[in-house]
């Protein structure tokens, strides 16, 4: 198997070093838990690479935004560019659960847009789990959802090899079978269609057909071929075909499942009765029934996670298997009887892998707070008869569950909270940043007057040609500041959760290329924000205790001024809370422990250089015709579908390459254009 082999052009600097060494012996010492407390810009994921590198573990990255994750996955693939780099998240663009509202008698039927290209890599995420050692996969919280069983995905899949002696049509069922779709017209991710003695199809996990080509009932050759022009690839002597849905059941394992989903539908329909609920009795007689005569017709319905109980064949309450059983797996020998044939593969999966959690301040109440709420939908669904009590066990894990399933964790946050200080065997620090920059300088001013100390302040810091950040409470305050500021000629922005999607970044961008020089926000202005040309961040009412004025948010916020080798941060309030004392003397010292450093290593601070993206692809090209979109002007037809055209292409490669901001933004150009007719 492949082993793990970072490319960098970096050495470990600062406190790195250490980092990967002290956290790297305690994996070796058998801690389950550990914390590596790197701040802001002291390159926490390339100490969490060289872990990887030097442990060999396959290894998963959970994250608690798909924006990160997505920035994450691509930051590991650049640095581990042999290996299985792979992203996963919720492939639901839009997601809208089912539910029932007894107040009104409103039922709310399950409305999804799944998201393609994100159901690809989640298959290939998985797969690649059950065929290598050498996998990282980035992961949101969605992690912990019921998946499907690893042994019945494994199971189902099948190989084929050239010059194996089998069947067209045979093969053609073995598809079938594991839920792809034939279409002779179109070929599409999970489809296949066959022309004469060829069969082509692309895998759920691949971007590419695969031609399989037979001489009578033998395998004659397989390739992959070009989706576009059809050009024959890289030719293939074996290939294993996984199962296009991850929810995918034996039909011995099935006929099982359905007995028993009947007998429960059964049971049910009698305690309705029973209560004189006569319609929530038909309600669920009608629905499983329903239900049944499709998974016997076609083995697959929509909602068919919520009889995952039954067809995993788990006990009432155990906990569903996610991708995280898929690291848990172990050596099998899979077979599946093919007429004239066995075709046999085995599978070697480590069960020893390496956990981190990104910014585990923010993921791990994520994590534990996923199963209360999902419960509390599902129980109106039960007991007004549209789902069978067995629906509770499609659910996300417990917390205490996807505990259970930890064998080593590395949480990473520049803030970690109470519960990852206490569960860790020890607690590394990463304040040194390789560039030697120190944490922000912290003053203290009083609310009085603060608005025309801010403008004073402002001024200075825009002479010196740098950026400015201030945060507010409320929405309305943050337009309110921006406004004042414009009148003053300043060129202020702001910025909060009303502003489109798609003119955030256009925002932050021009924050960066100077055509606003101070941007007004609120709690945006936290993890991952990127600004090196910000010296200065202002906290107005900094002495109102809460979430936005807690510790851990004060040390996030001010760590956007430590970019800078002036940064430095002014906190407008009245007296000094127990959030901003903490705050400030955490700052104060790591601060310390940075000056003595950069003192004894002869380190001057340099502020961080980082080239300012350009626009979109699509702003370049498009030009004028662009500007026009923006204010709905676009009146030629031809036109307006050479535009539709370009920005659906570049949409795809967008959402390919992990740029999902970049694929919202010619998405939702691409709707403004149709709207516009």
């Amino acid at each position: 198997m492949p082993k793990f082999k970072l490319h960098s052009t970096f050495q470990p600097s600062g406190d790195q070093g250490q980092a990967i060494a002290r956290l790297c012996d305690g994996l070796k010492k058998g801690y389950r838990d550990q914390t590596l407390l790197g701040v802001t810009g002291s390159g926490k994921t390339f100490t969490m690479a060289k872990i990887i590198e030097k442990t060999q573990r396959p290894t998963l990255v959970i994250a608690h935004n798909k924006t990160l994750a997505a920035q994450l996955a691509s930051e590991f693939r650049a640095f581990f560019p042999e290996n299985a780099v792979h992203y996963f998240v919720s492939y639901y663009d839009y997601y809208q659960p089912e539910a029932y509202i007894p107040k009104t008698d409103t039922y709310i039927e399950k409305d999804t847009a799944i998201n393609d290209e994100i159901d690809r890599l989640r298959h290939a995420a998985t797969m690649a789990l059950l065929t290598r050692r050498d996998v990282i996969i980035v992961a949101s919280v969605s992690c912990i959802y019921g998946l499907g069983e690893p042994e019945d995905y494994l199971r189902q899949s099948f190989e084929l090899k050239v010059g194996q002696k089998i069947s067209r049509e045979t093969v053609i069922r073995q598809f079938v079978g594991i839920l792809y779709e034939r279409n002779d017209i179109e070929l599409a991710r999970g489809k296949f269609r066959v022309r004469g003695d060829v069969l082509e199809i692309i895998p759920a996990y691949g971007e590419d057909p695969v031609r399989i080509s037979f001489f009578g009932d033998e395998i004659e050759m397989m390739a992959e071929i070009d989706g576009i022009t059809g050009d024959v690839g890289q030719k293939l002597s074996e290939l294993r075909i996984f199962p296009a849905k991850h929810f995918l059941t034996g039909a011995e394992k099935l006929k099982v499942a359905m007995k028993n989903i009947r007998e429960e539908a059964e049971e049910r329909v009698k305690y309705f009765q029973k209560e004189g609920k006569l319609l929530e009795a038909q309600r669920i007689g009608e629905r499983v029934n329903y239900d049944l005569e499709m998974l016997t017709e076609v083995g697959y319905i929509s909602g068919i996670e919520n009889y995952s109980r039954h067809l995993t064949g788990r006990p009432a309450g155990a906990p569903p298997s996610t991708l995280i059983d898929f690291y848990l797996g172990q050596e099998h020998d899979v077979r599946r009887r093919v007429p004239g044939h066995d075709v046999e593969h085995r599978v070697r999966q480590s069960k020893c892998f390496l956990m981190f959690i990104d910014e585990s301040h923010q993921t791990i109440p994520q994590i534990g707070g996923m199963y209360a709420g999902d419960q509390a939908r599902k129980q109106n669904l039960i007991d007004y008869g549209f789902r069978l009590p067995s629906a509770r066990d499609n659910r996300p894990l417990k917390f205490e569950e996807f505990d259970a399933k930890i064998q080593n964790v590395i949480y990473v946050s520049a803030t970690p909270a109470e519960y990852e200080l206490k569960k860790s065997r020890q607690v590394v620090e990463q304040v040194i940043r390789p560039t030697g920059l120190l944490d922000p300088k912290i003053e203290i001013r009083p609310t009085e007057h603060q608005i025309d100390d801010l403008m004073a302040e402002i001024k200075k810091t825009v002479d010196k040609k740098q950026r400015v950040l201030v945060t507010t409470l409320t929405k309305k305050l943050a337009e309110d500041i921006s406004s004042y500021l414009s009148e003053y000629g300043l060129k202020t922005a702001y910025l909060h959760s009303e502003v489109d999607t798609l003119d955030r970044l256009d925002i932050l961008r021009d924050l960066r290329l100077g055509i606003y020089d101070i941007l007004v926000g609120i709690n945006l202005l936290r993890e991952g924000l990127d600004l090196p040309e910000v010296s200065l961040v202002a906290i107005l009412d900094a002495d109102k205790e809460g979430f936005l004025r807690s510790d851990v948010s004060l040390i996030q916020t001010m760590g956007r001024a430590a970019r800078h080798s002036e940064g430095r941060v002014i906190m407008y309030a009245d007296r000094i809370t127990g959030s901003m004392q903490r705050a400030i003397d955490e700052t104060t010292r790591r601060r310390k422990i940075q000056e003595e450093h950069n003192k004894k290593h002869g380190i001057v601070p340099t502020s961080i250089s980082k080239v300012v993206a350009e626009d979109s692809d699509w702003r370049q090209g498009e030009g004028k015709e662009i500007k026009k979109l923006r204010n709905y002007e676009i009146k030629d037809t031809n036109e307006k579908r050479r535009i539709i055209k370009d920005l659906e292409a570049k949409m795809d490669l967008a959402a390919r390459e992990l740029r999902f901001e970049d694929a919202g933004e010619y998405r939702d150009r691409i709707v403004l254009l149709e709207k516009n007719k």
